[in-house]
């Protein structure tokens, strides 16, 4: 009995092993078919594409590691390639306020002169600054904040072109005035190049060349903020009692709202907060914050770094809450004759008679023969 038990057990597994054999060359057969289909359509792309397209399309997709990212110091040394960000201004402020505290630079660093263009809207003197910048690149740097509702549209060749950052509605006298300076400084405190940085307008003129306004400025040891104590209602007499203790009336001071500060006074401009609070709640019309704010938060702070004086010339000789403005008719020898030899102030402690590198109010009419006389009379 047990004999016969396995005999029809091994034909029952026999049976089933026979049964199986052709499932698994079926389930062979089409997956070699798979294979020579895949080889086929393969052939056919190379022969049809390119062995170098399939190449190239492969490796395009391989991103190997970068050496200098991401915690290499090339993303910090290198300049932002795109002046438009979605940072707030509390972000922007905090991040331009982290600089070196450690003198010198572990690489090899060219000291830039950043133009701060404050303005309504387009810069009717940009062909006279392209004049003056041309042959520089690498020694100055361009940013330009105008009205919000103001798009810049400036050709690829213009060294205008994308320089323009986010910005927001600047009202005369008003705080938010400095709050608009403040954002140029913080948006050009981003590139570790910038040195010396100038707020000009819209109807700003450089009255030198580039070389003789770089020299100045990187040999000065001040830099240049008008800060004066004037005792009269259009100084002290717009003291606000409130600002006390953090601004005491001794260190009130007015100056002109156009200035050069180097990179030390501008860090110290972007992070101040308890003086912006102070102006801000208690500095109002007739109390204009664009000119007592920053004159008097850097007299607290950094006193002996200023040259107190501006260097940016303007006429206030016809009165009025404006100063004068400049067309076609006043653009001759005589008129920057009087602008060159007009007065004499300190330079590094020597008297100098070039106390002036750049003038407003110039209109749009003078932009003609401001490109003529320049040659001549500016040097570029």
């Amino acid at each position: 009995f047990y004999k016969k038990v396995k005999r029809t057990e091994f034909l029952v597994r026999t049976g089933q092993y026979k049964s199986f054999r052709p499932k698994l060359l079926l389930l062979l057969g089409l997956f070699l078919a798979v294979l020579v289909t895949i080889f086929i359509i393969s052939v056919s792309t190379i022969n049809s594409t390119g062995l170098q397209s399939v190449v190239t399309t492969v490796t395009s997709t391989f991103v190997p590691c970068r050496e200098d990212e991401p915690n290499s110091l090339v993303k910090w040394i290198q300049p932002p390639t795109v002046l438009m960000h979605n940072m707030t201004d509390e972000e922007l402020l905090w991040r331009a306020s982290l600089w070196p505290r450690r003198k010198g630079y572990p690489f090899k660093r060219v000291p830039k002169i950043a133009f701060m263009f404050l303005t309504k809207g387009p810069l009717p003197l940009a062909s006279l600054w392209k004049r003056f910048l041309k042959g520089h690149k690498g020694l100055y740097s361009v940013y330009v904040h105008p009205d919000p509702s103001f798009n810049a549209k400036f050709p690829a060749d213009s060294v205008f072109y994308k320089r323009q950052i986010p910005s927001q509605v600047a009202e005369w006298g008003r705080m938010t005035m400095c709050d608009a300076e403040k954002r140029l400084l913080a948006n050009a405190l981003l590139d570790i190049s910038n040195e010396w940085f100038v707020l000009v307008s819209e109807s700003c003129i450089p009255l030198y060349n580039f070389t003789t306004i770089y020299t100045y400025l990187s040999q000065s040891k001040h830099s240049f903020i008008g800060a004066v104590d004037d005792p009269g209602p259009f100084g002290r007499g717009r003291y606000n009692e409130n600002m006390e203790p953090e601004v005491p009336i001794t260190k009130w001071r007015k100056g002109p709202q156009w200035f050069e500060v180097d990179r030390d006074l501008a860090a110290t401009i972007v992070r101040d907060a308890l003086y912006h609070q102070k102006f801000r709640e208690f500095c109002r019309p007739a109390c204009y914050s664009d000119e007592h704010y920053f004159p008097t938060m850097l007299t607290i702070e950094k006193p002996t770094a200023l040259a107190n004086r501006s260097v940016t010339w303007t006429d206030w000789s016809r009165g009025g809450p404006h100063p004068a403005t400049f067309g076609r008719s006043d653009i001759t020898e005589e008129f920057f004759g009087k602008i060159f030899d007009g007065e004499n102030c300190t330079y590094n402690g020597r008297n100098t008679s070039m106390c002036y590198l750049f003038a407003r109010k110039f209109a749009p009419s003078a932009l003609e023969p401001l490109l003529h006389i320049a040659p001549k009379i500016m040097g570029f």
